[in-house]
């Protein structure tokens, strides 16, 4: 593909962006909502977001061993970026960490075989306040993974960016939700 960014980007504007009155994971309420969900199962959308946020992570400078956030939203993207940068030469691993941890079984709460100590970019579809992500991050410093980025597809610029730098990690996202409105 010559430019998966821009490809995304149409994908995203089709498929994810809906107009309404919407209450997001926040409790803040908007006028619009991006399900980047429906782009990001899609098979078009899975190999777009796996190769721009693969390049996004190679010139972020990160280097890490494992990809990985909360289900449901980071999944599909932490999949394709595996799946792509493994293809292009660059093993990679994804995880999935719970909501909390299973009640049977091994009783995880992450997935994927994510072993302490491994480098990992914490991935998310869409950011507002960053309250869901925080709570993802602490899981995984809990379980010793080191964390050495942070990207979102969407930042919808609602005060998640300063809380994810304030609290010391690298956060980058794709896109402001205004170029995609």
């Amino acid at each position: 593909m010559s430019n998966p960014l821009s490809g995304l980007r149409r994908l995203l504007r089709q498929k994810s962006v809906k107009t309404g009155d919407f209450t997001l994971a926040s409790g803040r309420r908007s006028t619009y909502y991006i399900d980047a969900r429906l782009t990001t199962m899609s098979g078009a959308g899975q190999l777009l977001v796996g190769e721009a946020c693969h390049n996004a992570i190679i010139k972020a400078g990160w280097r890490p061993e494992y990809v990985g956030g909360m289900t449901l939203g980071a999944d599909p993207i932490a999949y394709a970026i595996a799946a792509h940068a493994t293809r292009s030469g660059h093993a990679l691993d994804a995880f999935t960490v719970r909501k909390s941890p299973k009640g049977h079984g091994t009783g995880r709460q992450i997935e994927g075989g994510l072993p302490a100590g491994a480098r990992v970019v914490v991935i998310e579809d869409s950011v507002t306040s960053g309250g869901s992500l925080l709570a993802a991050l602490k899981v995984i410093e809990n379980h010793g993974a080191v964390v050495v980025g942070v990207l979102a597809l969407v930042d919808r610029r609602e005060g998640g960016t300063e809380r994810l730098l304030e609290a010391g990690y690298d956060f980058r996202a794709l896109f402001d939700a205004t170029d995609l409105l």
